[in-house]
């Protein structure tokens, strides 16, 4: 993440309004004096909080976290978001991520995909869509069908728990 994507990024969310988590992986990412700002920091005070890391999975599971801004960035965090029910916008850069956003946005209804070319105001209106608008109750929807998908695969008899009992026979054979 250059560092204009960075101050771009973050006065976006910082404009929503909206309470966030935000995990920030300082070997990731550029220039990140902008964000450690005391402007900034002010701007937030209260409803916004900088980690560099965090239990992913317990986040996405709490019941007020209301949708996952990713880059997409490994098959965990898209199966961790759609086993907990979470919409996500995605901002891929590289590898799986353009693949892995492609199928959330299109094949799967669960997400929208941000510019690389990040702009402040594209960010406040996708977090906006997604927290209060009519995209957003069709995102959620749709996660929610794919979370009971993924609970009913998963379960003795589901086609994840078929398959993984395929492999251990395999392997004692």
């Amino acid at each position: 993440m250059t560092p204009q994507q960075l101050r771009e990024f973050a006065w976006g969310l910082a404009n929503t309004g909206y309470p966030f988590l935000w995990v920030i992986r300082p070997d990731l990412v550029d220039g990140g004096s902008e964000i450690k700002s005391n402007d900034f920091v002010e701007v937030i005070r209260g409803r916004g909080l900088l980690v560099d890391w965090c239990p992913q999975e317990q986040v996405l599971g709490h019941p007020s976290v209301g949708g996952f801004l990713t880059h997409c960035g490994g098959w965990n965090s898209t199966l961790e978001s759609i086993c907990e029910g979470v919409p996500m916008i995605c901002w891929p850069f590289f590898a799986d991520q353009q693949t892995n956003c492609l199928y959330a946005r299109t094949k799967w209804g669960i997400g929208m995909e941000i510019s690389t070319d990040v702009k402040r105001e594209q960010v406040e209106e996708f977090v906006r869509e997604l927290m209060e608008g009519e995209r957003g109750k069709m995102l959620r929807s749709k996660t929610m069908e794919w979370k009971k998908r993924a609970e009913a695969a998963a379960k003795p008899g589901g086609s994840s728990f078929f398959q993984l009992d395929r492999l251990i026979e395999e392997i004692n054979t």
